[in-house]
């Protein structure tokens, strides 16, 4: 049973903007902290964006000013919204969950989806 996917990926030139989404299968979503991840070529999976059920939000320092997480919680969706994308911007972006039902464990962080940024 799929409890989080994630899509908006694609090839973006250097400066341009997307929005990723995060779709999860759970009734009570709106209490659960969501982040966003992502993982580089030869880099361990970072954590870019975090947001609370409270909507606090937190950023890595290498995307803050231009990343910005938000939460439907009315259609259970946190989105990523990422604007002047840079070339180390480029990476498989995951979504997750602190802990409970939604939260994916080990190697089970699913397809993701891929984010490339060209000059």
């Amino acid at each position: 049973q799929v409890q989080l996917v994630e899509s908006g990926g694609g090839l973006v030139q250097a400066g341009g903007s997307l929005r990723l989404s995060c779709a999860a299968s759970e009734i009570m979503f709106s209490i659960y902290p969501m982040g966003w991840y992502r993982q580089a070529p030869g880099k361990q999976r970072e954590l870019v964006a975090h947001i609370n059920s409270g909507s606090t939000t937190t950023y890595a320092d290498s995307v803050k000013g231009r990343f910005t997480i938000f939460r439907d919680n009315a259609r259970n969706v946190v989105y990523l919204q990422m604007d002047s994308l840079k070339i180390e911007d480029t990476a498989v972006y995951y979504c997750n969950a602190d802990y409970g039902p939604l939260r994916r464990r080990g190697d089970s962080w699913g397809r993701g989806t891929q984010v490339t940024v060209f000059s």
